[in-house]
């Protein structure tokens, strides 16, 4: 995981409780509810930071989700990427604001940049990867603030189509 050092974080306000929020994000399959991007979240085990997942996104990629720290009531950190191949950190974090708000904060540091020399790297996130890995937070946590805030699970495709996951 060394190198995974440009992180990628967006953050979202949720007219709800951080408990609310909080028992919506950490139930197994929680993904179906509010991603727009999953086709399903097939669980293999959960069991707070022994929890293993999988994201099958509509465009057909497959994700393995292994989540290795759980704080209970405030948020985790996985590890995602496809089977074999290279993972991503991801960290998910709840803060509340007042008994009735909170934010809701996903943060992706990207394996994908590894492949590429150190000179190119910042290239390749500022002009490519960071544009399209916050195009893709901004849906998952508009998807989180929907279900929460209007009750209705999450459509495909919801909140405009991404060309790797669409």
């Amino acid at each position: 995981m060394k190198d995974l050092n440009w992180p990628v974080k967006v953050s979202m306000t949720v007219f709800a409780s951080a408990r609310e929020v909080w028992q919506l994000i950490s139930r197994p399959g929680n993904l179906e509810k509010f991603h727009p991007y999953c086709a399903k979240n097939p669980v293999k085990e959960w069991k707070e930071d022994k929890s293993k997942d999988e994201v099958h996104y509509h465009s057909g990629l497959i994700y393995e989700r292994e989540f290795c720290k759980w704080i209970e009531g405030i948020g985790y950190d996985l590890v995602i990427g496809k089977r074999n191949g290279e993972k991503s950190m991801v960290s998910w974090r709840l803060e509340e604001i007042c008994e009735s708000e909170c934010t809701i904060s996903i943060e992706v540091r990207s394996a994908f940049l590894l492949r590429y020399f150190k000179v190119v790297r910042i290239f390749v996130h500022l002009f490519w990867l960071r544009p399209k890995l916050r195009q893709y937070l901004h849906a998952v946590t508009k998807g989180i603030k929907w279900r929460i805030e209007s009750g209705q699970d999450v459509t495909k495709n919801q909140f405009g189509v991404h060309s790797w996951f669409s």
